[in-house]
Order: structure tokens, then sequence, then C-alpha cells
């Protein structure tokens, strides 16, 4: 699969980005979508699960070229009825650096104050829901102990992932296998755990309701335009700016 043909490919978080803002905003984006698909890409790059992203499908929402899962950590090809499957070649560096490391995980962090484990099936990170008032910083030293990433975002979610995973890094192999230029990429996101994606040096818009902790970090990245509107309405923003699509 390639997606060299397309002139524009959108690369968008869910919650909060492509799924937040004003109702009518997300009609006008998502119908834009539909009717551009032959020169238009999209890749759905989210801290969900692949069940979330199937359920989307099925209700009606535009099918992804790609879903990029778990915050960077699964890739999966979704056709138009939700049915997925993961793509093993894109995955199989992910599952190298997690090697297996679930149980190692638990063991470190266990007894450790105002983290409780998500009970969701992950394959190649482990998630907490964190009570930041709880929280103490020898978790995090137990994370790096462990020879894997950390990564807190909206300060309640605390995601332990491999090495050098994350959804900036994850995007910039699917596009290079998708055979995507980076000026034809926006990425958009309003979360620290989109920070990654926004700062890999491709263009992208941190959207009108962006936490401000992620807004800092971009600071010193000048190709992320920030946007005044919120969710949908701030990738149409984004859009306008670059002449493409609709009018925000």
């Amino acid at each position: 699969m390639s997606l060299s043909h397309c002139g524009f490919v959108l690369a968008t978080d869910l919650d909060g980005t492509f799924l937040g803002g004003p109702r009518r905003a997300r009609r006008r984006l998502y119908s834009w979508i539909e009717e551009n698909r032959a020169r238009t890409g999209l890749i759905y790059v989210t801290g969900r699960p692949i069940e979330f992203v199937s359920d989307l499908v099925r209700t009606g929402h535009p099918c992804p070229d790609v879903a990029i899962c778990d915050v960077g950590t699964s890739v999966y090809r979704i056709s138009r009825d939700g049915a997925a499957m993961a793509d093993a070649d894109l995955e199989a560096p992910i599952a190298a650096r997690w090697n297996g490391a679930a149980d190692r995980v638990r063991r470190a962090l266990d007894g450790h104050p105002g983290l409780r484990e998500q009970a969701l099936p992950f394959r190649h990170r482990l998630s907490f829901d964190m009570d930041p008032a709880e929280v103490r910083p020898h978790s995090a030293e137990a994370v790096q102990a462990l020879g894997l990433d950390l990564l807190i975002s909206q300060n309640r979610d605390f995601d332990v992932l491999p090495k050098g995973v994350s959804k900036g890094p994850t995007l910039l192999r699917v596009l290079d296998r998708l055979q995507v230029a980076s000026a034809r990429v926006l990425t958009a996101g309003d979360t620290l755990n989109d920070l990654s994606m926004l700062a890999s040096g491709l263009p992208g818009v941190a959207v009108g309701n962006a936490e401000p902790a992620l807004l800092a970090a971009l600071t010193a990245h000048p190709q992320i335009y920030c946007a005044t509107r919120k969710g949908a309405a701030g990738i149409l923003e984004a859009m306008a700016q670059r002449n493409l699509g609709p009018d925000a």
C-alpha cells in the first residue's frame, strides 16, 4: 500500500482533536475528507486501542488508511467494515524493544502510590491511571531503570512504553513505508502524548483546546500552527491557513 498519490495526508489524534470541537466543524471536516479520498490520506494516531477505532469506523466516521494506536505502540490496517489487522512488519521493532516487559513493569511499580493499572489488553505498553497528588518521583525512576520510556499526559495518564517508541517515531516509519513526503502531511493533536508527533519536524497544528503543557513544549517548533479553534475546527483552521480544504 502507498499514499504517494495523495496531495495531502492528515495524521491526527482522536480525543479532543479529530473527535473534538463543534459538531458542525466535525461534519465539515469528515465530509471533506470523504469527498476527497482519491487525493487525501488519513492516519489516526491515538492512545486508544484498535477496538475503539473499529467502533468509530462502524458508526460512520471516516475510515483511516492506517491506525496507529496505543500511543504509537501498535499499527493496524483497517477496512471499511471496521475489521482490523496488525501490520507485523511495522510492529516488529516495537515488539522487540518492548520484549514482553509487562510483568517486569508490574513488579517494579508494585505498591507505588497513586498508580492503578488500566484494565485494557495492551500488547506493547502498560498504562496506569495516575493520581498526581499521590504519585512519587521514584515511580518514574523505576521505569527508567527498566530501560523503558515514561509518558505522562493530562496529569492523569502514566504510560510505560518501549524505549524510543511513541506517536512521532511510529508515524515517521509509517509515512516512510507509505512513501509520503513530509511537506504533504498535517499532524494534529491536543495533549502531551501528541508531543513526539508534533515535534517530529512534520507540519502540524495544536488545536485550540490543547493543554498548556503541550503549547509550552512546542515553542521551539515554528512549523506547528497553534489554532484558536477547538478540535476539528482547529484542524480546519490550520488547513485553511495552508490553503487546503474548506474554510475554517
